[in-house]
């Protein structure tokens, strides 16, 4: 009985983590954060909250890569972050406000890299989105770096609709 158990346990397992298996992965590299525009945290503190920053946006861009055919790399060398908002350094109190006025930037630049190392594509990037707090379809909408994720997506399904596969 032990043994049909383990063998559901591991064959119900394989199944779930077989889809990312065959899927492209992605590095990210963060060049020089500390001359980022701005990754503030208002009160959390600085180490901390870039840290939390920096591994949710790396989460973001496996999921993105995970769309590209499998065996390519897609690798992201982040060289300056601007969140959504601003943070106001009023009393003890600091927090960050999202006003239309302080809108999404990152740039970085990307390679894709297919299984023998070969660059595919590559390109610098400039995001900004200017009209983030426009229209009522934010699909991140209570989720950390929800703007920022946004723009990510939209440029990614731009840049990459030729070479994205369906699952």
């Amino acid at each position: 009985m032990k043994q049909s158990i383990l063998m559901v346990t591991l064959l119900t397992a394989s199944f779930l983590l077989a889809p990312n298996a065959f899927a492209a992965t992605s590095e990210v590299t963060w060049t020089d954060y500390k001359s980022y525009r701005d990754i503030d945290s208002g009160n959390d503190g600085r180490k901390q909250f870039r840290e939390r920053i920096f591994k949710d946006f790396e989460k973001h861009f496996a999921k993105l890569a995970a769309a590209l055919p499998a065996e390519q790399t897609l690798k992201i060398d982040v060289t300056d972050v601007d969140l959504a908002g601003d943070t106001h350094h009023g009393g003890v109190n600091r927090t960050r406000i999202i006003k239309e006025i302080y809108s999404p930037r990152m740039n970085f630049s990307y390679q894709v890299l297919d299984a023998n190392g070969k660059v595919i594509k590559s390109d610098e990037v400039v995001l900004k989105d200017m009209s983030f707090m426009s229209g009522s379809n934010l699909k991140y909408r209570n989720k950390s770096l929800g703007y920022e994720k946004k723009m990510l997506d939209d440029w990614f399904q731009e840049t990459f609709k030729e070479m994205i596969v369906s699952k």
